[in-house]
């Protein structure tokens, strides 16, 4: 449960831009409370105090017991918001929310996962949180730091809800019981990236490679091709066709025909 501590305070009178920075010039940050049956009243507290407060808080809901300089009764107020300032982180402002500890209040309570998923420590998912805070209403002695969530039993697919959240004695959800708390996600597989090159190789087509000819070996010539070599025994024959055999009689020279008279 959320721990009250105790802030002494003191009331502020000059307000504005000018007398803030006079105000942390001396260590000292403006604050307000307001809320509840009292009218709004402008504070001041030690920059010290500030810190040492916000350094020992278990969590983001602070119940803080104010006690105002002069006067003798406390104002029990929820630390509202704070101011840092955006260069060194200094704290700038307060605003405390006074409530009465017989009143429910409101507020924002961090989810915060317990354990490693079965499907996350055996099978490689992937937990998804989808809330970080749950809307609560209970009482102030009664509001959590935190809620913790046993998430270890989930599987690839499973989810815890709103409505499965074990809360503690006095708190009750202010959400849609529906809503997804946690969720374990099957693993992405990412696909490796197509390079330049590689889309340059598919788009070309494979590569053909021919077989280099052995020295030596001539190129057959074209069937009917002009200027073909003849070959060698074809070139014999030839030469053979047309000389008369050996002994064989030589053929009759033509008769000369008689001029007509």
């Amino acid at each position: 449960m959320a721990k009250q501590v105790k802030l002494k305070v003191e009331p502020r009178t000059a307000t504005g831009r000018s007398a803030a920075r006079r105000l942390k010039a001396r260590g000292i940050v403006p604050a307000v409370v307001y809320g509840g049956k009292e009218k709004s009243q402008p504070l001041q507290v030690s920059a010290r105090d500030i810190d040492a407060m916000l350094s020992h808080a278990l969590g983001e809901n602070i119940l803080v017991e104010l006690e105002i300089a002069g006067q003798k009764a406390t104002r029990t107020a929820l630390l509202q918001e704070v101011q840092h300032s955006p260069v060194g982180g200094d704290v700038l402002h307060v605003d405390f929310h006074a409530i009465s500890m017989d009143e429910k209040i409101q507020a924002d309570v961090p989810l915060e996962p317990l354990g490693v998923p079965n499907g996350v420590k055996n099978f490689g998912g992937l937990l998804d949180q989808n809330l970080r805070a749950l809307a609560i209403e209970c009482l102030p002695r009664d509001l959590p730091d935190k809620i913790t969530v046993d998430v270890s039993a989930l599987n690839i697919g499973d989810s815890i809800h709103v409505r499965d959240i074990k809360l503690p004695s006095g708190v009750t959800a202010k959400v849609q019981p529906d809503l997804t708390a946690f969720s374990v996600m099957a693993p992405v597989i990412e696909e490796e990236p197509v390079t330049p090159e590689a889309e340059a190789e598919a788009a070309a087509g494979p590569e053909v490679i021919t077989a280099k000819r052995e020295e030596g070996e001539a190129a057959a010539p074209a069937a009917g091709g002009k200027g073909a070599p003849a070959a060698k025994g074809a070139t014999a024959a030839a030469k053979g066709a047309t000389a008369p055999t050996k002994g064989a009689p030589a053929a009759p020279a033509p008769k000369e025909k008689e001029p007509k008279k």
